[in-house]
């Protein structure tokens, strides 16, 4: 077995927040505190933390964290509920952060009850939170293990956006998967596109991989199909921000098309996220609200002008995959295979959710 690096992109201190700022990846690693809600909920919103899993911790530190100035600035403790509006109003499509920001809200009332002081009650809500941080890290190294199995002992594997140890609290979902490949030492090489037009592939997928040492080859997001018809693919791996009833899930922009490609070119397409991803009360991937950003996202790379101003963009964050392009779901609990609505159910019926 290799050794991999940890990487873990948040950090508490004295009941403090500090995150990798990822939007300075990968020129620098910049450690920012976020000091008080409105900072943690701007943070989510303009993309200095991003991925689903990650999302839903950092969203339940500032709970925490907002519950906490209350407290030091002698406020009512029902103002909590406003902390979770404004952090529940920074992006709609991941599913994490609302899981997350529930069960906070879950533990908050049940400390209320049964009379806790307030300064017991900031305690138990940042413990609260680094539960969920270590449950995701520990789910995650479980989904690489389900995962890795699936790769072959040889193996040239797609991935679309971050799922990495920056999406998560350590390690990642469909990178996780890779990673443990790699851990077992597996020949594996990695295929990572840019993924427009954040570029979370090219400046944080493959800042990752040269961390740990993994080879890869970034690639434009329009070269995947000519690499699937060139036989140069054999498996894609990518993340989600929701999975519905049915199987369908929500995820970067772009993933749609890599399942239609993979499915030409019968190339299995696995989805790894956690089973907090799931959204269990909606019924299929038309039910789920996408987000759209700013058209200047779309117009400019980085500090650049990349399209006249006049002209109009759309931009769309995420967009839907069927379940019937999906090979196989894998989550910490086991990997759901021909994946539909039943499958699913059984899933969780089995495993006592």
């Amino acid at each position: 077995m290799r050794r991999i690096k940890d990487l873990r992109p948040i950090k508490v201190k004295d009941l403090k927040l500090y995150v990798i700022n990822q939007l300075e990846l990968p020129v620098k690693t910049k450690w920012v505190e976020l000091s008080n809600c409105q900072e943690v909920a701007d943070a989510i919103k303009n993309m200095v933390i991003r991925g689903a899993p990650l999302i839903g911790i950092v969203g339940a530190y500032g709970f925490a964290i907002g519950v906490k100035e209350l407290v030091e600035k002698g406020e009512d403790l029902k103002k909590a509920e406003e902390i979770k509006n404004i952090l529940e109003r920074t992006r709609p499509t991941a599913v994490n952060l609302f899981w997350a920001l529930d069960r906070m809200w879950n533990r908050f009332n049940r400390l209320l009850e049964n009379g806790e002081s307030r300064e017991q009650i900031v305690h138990q809500l940042f413990k609260e939170a680094e539960k969920i941080e270590l449950e995701d890290y520990h789910a995650n190294r479980s989904i690489g293990g389900y995962g890795q199995v699936l790769l072959p002992e040889k193996a040239n594997v797609l991935t679309h956006c971050n799922t990495g140890a920056l999406a998560t609290s350590g390690w990642g979902t469909a990178l996780g998967v890779i990673r443990s490949a790699y851990e077992e030492g597996k020949n594996i090489t990695v295929y990572v596109d840019e993924t427009r037009p954040y570029l979370q592939g090219a400046r944080l997928t493959a800042w990752e991989l040269v961390y740990e040492g993994i080879p890869h080859y970034l690639i434009t997001d329009s070269s995947a199909g000519f690499l699937m018809k060139r036989g140069m693919i054999d498996a894609v791996i990518v993340g989600a921000d929701r999975i519905t009833r049915n199987g369908d899930v929500a995820n970067k922009i772009g993933t749609y098309a890599l399942s239609v490609l993979a499915k030409e070119h019968n190339i299995p397409f696995y989805v790894a996220a956690p089973t907090s991803t799931f959204d269990l009360k909606t019924e299929k991937g038309e039910d789920i609200v996408i987000e759209e950003r700013s058209e200047e996202e779309v117009k400019r790379c980085g500090e650049c002008d990349i399209a006249p101003q006049k002209s109009r963009a759309i931009n769309y964050s995420f967009d839907i995959t069927p379940s019937s392009n999906i090979t196989a779901i894998i989550t910490e609990k086991g990997i759901i295979s021909h994946v539909n609505e039943e499958h699913i159910k059984q899933f969780f019926k089995y495993r006592g959710e």
